[in-house]
């Protein structure tokens, strides 16, 4: 018997029996779908943290105070401390300190309410210098952004995000509006085109403000000179390593600490950040696409299921082969291809599956979130299910194989 004709009877005995056949392949589909999305839901998710964390700035370093310890002995996390001041950020700007470090931006920032006539709106009130908008890779849609001279002189001037502009003013093209932080009237001077969000905030719902006046009129106290980040861009990729020991060796000496184990900050870079957004990302994924397996190895029970239930029915058939010279690897190869067959099928209509999902499944959730449909993991599926045909049909095929002539020739 040739392929052709192998090929034609596994056609006819899978057509034969259409509904069973059905229900069999259904169990494949299901499984390789179920992965095509997992797989894509989980590269969605890389690619969209990717995106966030990048949103943050070009080649940045992020400078954060490091932890405080209560009078009651309880610890705060990292960041709670006041350990980081405009001044260690006024070192860092240092050309001949810290060559490859381009730009520096130091924050201070609070929860503050916005009012405009009758409408208020509470949000991160955001001090800062000028460096800010490059360091920062943020661009402005309306206005300027904070000088040097509104630094320097703690001018009472303020910079929207696109949120909080529309949330006061019901538009985001409002400069020189009037609007008041606090008790304190503010004069807006420019708005911040729109950047989404990262990784815990809402980029385009702050205020910006110098920080000399944030620091002066709006929080005051002894804590009025920290600062709760200081934002590095280093010159180039390149130099993002460099910029980080200029920064790290300048901060230890400014803090007078010998042990860079005691450090009382932490400097953390995008890349860092990308890498463990990712490393947790794809962990997930590899969870979600272990537990979608689960149901092609209930696939691959129906197909031997199937396939045994297709070698009893077919008994005489196989005795009345063998008795006319047909060989045993004729009648193994016969059922591994109908196996293979269901199998295969599943995998094609799984795929296609899995791709119309992908467009529909964002749209049904009401989320940003892509799902990415990547060429080889669909071909892998395709494969694997053919892999699985084959691998629970060769016992069923083998049993068909084995069986002795004039036993399946007596068989009712």
């Amino acid at each position: 018997m040739n392929w052709l004709e192998i090929l034609r009877t596994a056609g006819a005995s899978i057509l034969a029996h259409r509904m069973r056949s059905a229900l069999t392949v259904l169990g494949i589909l299901i499984g390789i779908a179920a992965v095509v999305l997992s797989v894509g839901l989980g590269l969605g998710t890389q690619q969209q943290v990717g995106a966030q964390i990048s949103s943050l700035g070009s080649n940045l370093l992020i400078v954060s105070p490091g932890s405080s310890t209560s009078t009651a002995g309880i610890r705060g996390g990292f960041g709670s401390a006041s350990t980081l001041t405009l001044d260690d950020a006024t070192a860092l700007a240092n050309k001949t300190a810290a060559p490859d470090i381009e730009g520096v931006a130091p924050e201070k920032s609070q929860s503050e309410e916005l009012t405009y006539g009758s409408t208020n709106w509470t949000t991160s009130v955001v001090g800062t210098t000028a460096s800010w908008l490059s360091v920062r890779s943020r661009s402005l849609s309306y206005g300027d952004f904070l000088t040097a001279t509104d630094v320097s002189g703690g001018n009472s001037v303020v910079v929207l995000g696109s949120d909080t502009a529309t949330e006061l003013f019901g538009t985001d093209d409002v400069v020189g509006q009037q609007v008041t932080i606090g008790s304190m009237p503010f004069t807006v001077i420019g708005v911040l085109a729109s950047a989404g969000s990262d990784t815990t905030t809402n980029l385009d719902d702050e205020a910006i403000v110098p920080i000399t006046t944030l620091a002066n009129e709006i929080v005051g106290g002894s804590t009025r000179n920290s600062v709760s980040t200081i934002y590095l861009k280093a010159a180039s990729q390149d130099t993002l390593s460099a910029a980080y020991q200029e920064a790290n060796s300048l901060l230890l000496a400014l803090h007078h600490i010998a042990n860079s184990s005691d450090a009382d900050f932490s400097i953390s870079s995008q890349e860092a950040l990308l890498a463990t957004a990712t490393s947790v990302s794809k962990t997930l994924t590899v969870l979600l696409a272990g537990i979608a397996a689960l149901s092609l190895l209930v696939g691959g029970i129906g197909v031997m299921n199937i396939m045994l239930v297709s070698v009893s029915e077919r008994t005489r058939e196989i005795g009345l082969r063998k008795a006319i010279g047909a060989p045993p690897y004729a009648i193994r190869r016969q059922f591994l291809v109908e196996a293979i067959a269901l199998g295969l099928t599943g995998g094609l209509l799984g795929a296609l599956l899995g791709i119309f999902g992908a467009r529909l499944l964002p749209t049904l959730l009401s989320t940003d979130t892509t799902v990415v449909i990547s060429p080889p993991v669909v071909a892998g599926a395709v494969a694997v299910s053919m892999v699985i045909g084959l691998i629970f049909g060769v016992y069923p095929a083998t049993r068909a194989a084995r069986l002795a002539p004039i036993d399946a020739l007596r068989t009712e």
